[in-house]
């Protein structure tokens, strides 16, 4: 038998729902085999000790990767996600670029069977591989011919964030007003290189294009202080709790400081919510129990000067201020409540 998960009338929008594709034709490739070997520690270490009450109501297949975005809209239905902007997986590295894993035309297939759930994300990686031009090209073709708000760099297969090769693409996506996802911190999963992704390298993007809106996934993890302090300099940077919120449950002193630091450096209207989800339903409930029911505790509170998270706060990290950056009716709900 299943329990309900509870209803909440918080809008959610997920910016890191990733497509995997259909991994067959490529699983032979070493890059590609390392890179799954990597998910059992990132697991680990992610949703690892979950409490009882967390794992309560998780089906047995929400713990079994699915492919299928039929199986992700099921998700979002159950735990309440009105829209998902889909991020097709790109990872050349790991077939040694010779292919992609999903590519944005998939992507695209997918959002416009069901637009009201699904937005565009065109992953742009490796921007500087595969060049410049032809990713700048490939920009404002989604931009301008398919409407795309949202886009995503994937630094760890690519180079650095601040290569100065990369300053007409970071250029253009300013002039055409696009929001830029980018992997931050660590490269969770070899062969990614974690040291092209350092969040301190934003902090030459942020200046020199002060007004390209730059969502910084994962807070920068573990180099999160740094990312805080550029965060608070640059007022165009946002930060992305995506993939640690699971922590709220697990290890919710943890998750305290990660989030109580970048409400002390940022405020909750630059902190954006999101899942990363990877074909495994419970990431969504994970996510949405996480940030929903968390509370600082008082004594972090009052021996850290942390605010208590409000209502409000978790309205704007769940769905408003990405909804903001995308121009977003938050009005109406787009699952049932």
């Amino acid at each position: 038998m299943t329990t309900e998960f509870k209803k909440d009338d918080y809008f959610k929008i997920d910016p890191e729902p990733h497509l995997v594709g259909d991994l067959e034709p490529i699983k032979h490739f070493p890059g590609v085999q390392m890179w799954w070997r990597a998910i059992e520690g990132c697991r680990q270490a992610l949703v690892g000790n979950m409490p009882p009450e967390a794992i309560e109501g998780v089906e047995a297949h929400e713990a079994e990767k699915n492919p299928d975005p039929l199986a992700l809209l099921a998700a979002m239905d159950k735990y309440g996600v009105d829209i998902a902007c889909l991020l097709p997986e790109s990872m050349m590295d790991t077939t040694g670029y010779t292919s992609r894993w999903c590519s944005n035309g998939e992507m695209a297939r997918i959002v416009d069977s069901n637009p009201d759930r699904f937005m565009y994300q065109p992953n742009l990686s490796p921007i500087k591989h595969k060049g410049v031009e032809n990713t700048v090209w490939e920009l404002e073709y989604w931009v301008k011919e398919r409407g795309a708000k949202i886009f995503k760099f994937y630094p760890p297969e690519d180079t650095y964030i601040n290569d100065p090769d990369l300053w007409p693409f970071y250029e253009k996506a300013e002039e055409l007003g696009i929001v830029l996802d980018i992997h931050t911190g660590f490269s969770w999963v070899p062969p990614g290189k974690s040291k092209y992704a350092l969040p301190i390298l934003i902090d030459d993007v942020a200046r020199d294009f002060p007004e390209l809106k730059i969502v910084a996934f994962h807070m920068g993890y573990p180099y999160c202080d740094d990312l805080n302090m550029i965060a608070m300099g640059h007022p165009n940077v946002y930060l992305s709790l995506t993939l640690l919120v699971p922590w709220a449950l697990s290890a919710p002193r943890k998750f305290a400081t990660i989030i109580g630091e970048a409400l002390r450096f940022a405020g909750p209207e630059r902190i954006i919510w999101g899942t990363d989800y990877a074909g495994f339903g419970m990431q969504l409930k994970f996510a949405v129990q996480g940030l929903r029911e968390f509370q600082i505790p008082e004594d972090m509170q009052e021996g850290y000067g942390y605010p208590a998270i409000t209502d409000e706060d978790r309205r704007m990290m769940f769905g408003e201020n990405l909804a903001g950056l995308l121009g977003v009716d938050t009005s109406k709900r787009r699952v049932a409540v």
